[in-house]
């Protein structure tokens, strides 16, 4: 099972630590708009980010997770992701 650990490196910036066969680190910029729009401030972006690399890690290692990305792309791979995300 992977660990997953989220620190804000600068606002709207976070390093993404995901510890599972193998360490990874990742980079992720979260638009406060897009944040807002996902959840409504029910949940931090830090919480937003873990929960959007659980999302990814029930689809892929993470090592095919990209290094640096933001976070509104997930949806361009991930169709479903925006609709999930907000339960």
């Amino acid at each position: 099972m992977a660990t997953t650990n989220v620190k804000e490196k600068k606002q709207g910036t976070f390093l993404v630590t995901v510890k599972a066969g193998n360490t990874t680190q990742h980079e992720v910029n979260v638009d406060s708009a897009y944040a807002k729009k996902l959840t409504e401030g029910r949940i931090s972006n830090v919480e937003l980010v873990k929960k959007s690399f659980e999302f990814f890690l029930k689809r892929e290692p993470n090592a095919s997770i990209l290094r640096r990305f933001d976070l509104s792309v997930i949806s361009s791979y991930f169709p479903e992701f925006e609709s999930i995300i907000r339960q």
